[in-house]
């Protein structure tokens, strides 16, 4: 039994979500406007301002994805209401970030600046060198680019130096010790 899927959703005040033919949910709020297209199979239902799932059968397939509709309904609720955020921290002598334009600029070690353009619905923030903020709308989109910047120096475990998130924990191994 999905616990997740039977949860209502309230439907928060300023948000507008239509839901056409073969599930295309489009949901507007204060902070901008997400489309998807979810599986046609499931039942999407709006009275009184609460929304509901439901699925129309108990097979594997169906229960599967009646949690997975709920809460990608309930993030594009969210994004569009609050955002998302993630905040990456940079760790290392000489490893730094920088803003130019819309330009992400890396300093990690390399031979060369690594300049990474901001996508599209993506905001880019650099409060001090050694932090960087990434915000949106679109929960999916913030994460993947955050990873993106991530993968250019992921934190190592002898001196934990590279990108990680805030609040990460980076499990140290010991050195070689010499004789």
């Amino acid at each position: 039994m999905s616990r997740i899927g039977l949860k209502p959703i309230t439907i928060p005040s300023g948000v507008d979500i239509k839901i056409n033919d073969n599930n295309l949910v489009e949901v507007k709020g204060p902070k901008g406007q997400l489309t998807q297209q979810l599986s046609p199979e499931m039942e999407i239902k709006i009275e009184d301002g609460v929304l509901t799932v439901a699925r129309p059968s108990e097979n594997k397939k169906h229960r599967s994805l009646h949690g997975l509709t709920r809460t990608l309904i309930e993030n594009m609720i969210i994004g569009v209401t609050e955002g998302y955020s993630k905040t990456l921290e940079i760790e290392g002598t000489g490893y730094r970030a920088a803003k130019q334009g819309n330009k992400l600029v890396l300093t990690l070690g390399f031979s060369h600046p690594v300049e990474l353009e901001d996508p599209e619905g993506i905001e880019v923030e650099v409060p001090q060198p050694n932090r960087i903020i990434v915000k949106g709308i679109d929960k999916q989109k913030v994460g993947n680019y955050a990873a993106n910047i991530r993968s250019f120096r992921e934190p190592e475990p002898y001196k934990g130096k590279g990108i990680r998130y805030q609040g990460e924990i980076v499990r140290r191994k010991v050195g070689k010790t010499g004789k």
